[in-house]
């Protein structure tokens, strides 16, 4: 009888253990965002377990720089000294740089600065979604971005100013940057891309195929971070699909993308980025969300956002 109660009273604590760990997990989950027409600024959803977000129903950070003074595709991370770097498109056509912001809070910004890139590719009709990434191989930050120079590859039925490549720069502190290089040519026009560090030295790539018909996202691989990316894969989305969004969940990764053929936000899963599961109806995303990245922080930068 004793023996029946000990065991009773054991399983007991061990419930209220888990049910206080869950209910106390210190990990959260941040999307930045913008609506459209993309002047307001900075946005954020909340999330604490990646699928169900919350909007924070408030701007962050109003943009100033670029001649159109708008903020689209804000790219976001963490560093590994805990400082949030933002960069984001600050202009459709005509910039030939992005926008960038840090911030050790999210409630205090420091001064926004334009980072020039193409200099020396005065015919650059755009800079397009810059996306970061942190190298902790080589301790460096890698920014990417889509952007069309004409006549400079083979351009299919694409318009010379919509046959776009990815471009980047290599970053250890912000203020000095790498001169910009080639980082994606796959032979057919490519936009919002995103590096994904899988595992060590087995990164994947995912990428928008913007070639009309097509408009799909497809996924490459590489042994490190900068390339160069190969074998790139059949589409996994349907058409007129962009802008995703990366984040692991367990032992899955959740591929948020812009299906804006469907009037929707669709969600893919994967574990190996070579299968894949349509899991949008385990999603909630509010409406007006778009395009930006998700960055897994600790619960006390949601407090700190004014989220109880």
């Amino acid at each position: 009888m004793m023996n029946s109660f000990k065991r009773t009273y054991r399983l007991f604590l061990l419930l209220v253990l888990v049910v206080t760990f869950s209910a106390c997990s210190k990990k959260a989950y941040l999307f930045t965002s913008f609506h459209e027409p993309a002047n307001e600024g900075l946005r954020m959803l909340y999330s604490y377990d990646g699928y169900k977000w919350n909007d924070l129903n408030k701007i962050l950070l109003k943009p100033e720089v670029g001649k159109e003074k708008i903020m689209r595709d804000p790219s976001m991370l963490q560093g590994p000294d805990g400082v949030f770097h933002l960069v984001w498109t600050c202009g459709w056509k005509g910039e030939r740089g992005f926008g960038y912001a840090s911030s050790k809070d999210l409630v205090n910004w420091s001064e926004q600065k334009f980072v020039p890139v193409l200099q020396n590719e005065p015919t650059t009709v755009n800079v397009w979604a810059p996306e970061l990434f942190y190298d902790d191989v080589k301790q460096e930050y890698i920014i990417i971005w889509a952007s069309t120079i004409p006549y400079r590859f083979e351009k299919g039925i694409e318009e010379e100013k919509n046959n776009h490549r990815m471009y980047a720069v290599t970053t250890k502190d912000f203020k000095t940057f790498s001169e910009t290089q080639l980082f994606l040519d796959p032979g057919f026009s490519v936009i919002d891309a995103v590096i994904v560090k899988k595992a060590a030295e087995d990164y994947v790539l995912v990428l928008k195929d913007n070639t009309r018909p097509n408009r799909n996202l497809k996924v490459a691989f590489s042994p490190q971070a900068l390339g160069p990316y190969t074998g790139v894969s059949a589409a996994f989305s349907g058409l007129l699909t962009e802008g995703p969004s990366v984040v692991r969940i367990g032992k899955n990764w959740l591929i948020y993308y812009d299906a804006y053929g469907e009037k929707k936000y669709a969600v893919i899963k994967t574990s190996d980025f070579k299968h894949f599961e349509d899991v949008s109806a385990q999603t909630v995303i509010p409406k007006g969300h778009k395009h930006g990245t998700i960055v897994p922080v600790k619960r006390k930068v949601l407090n700190q956002l004014g989220v109880e």
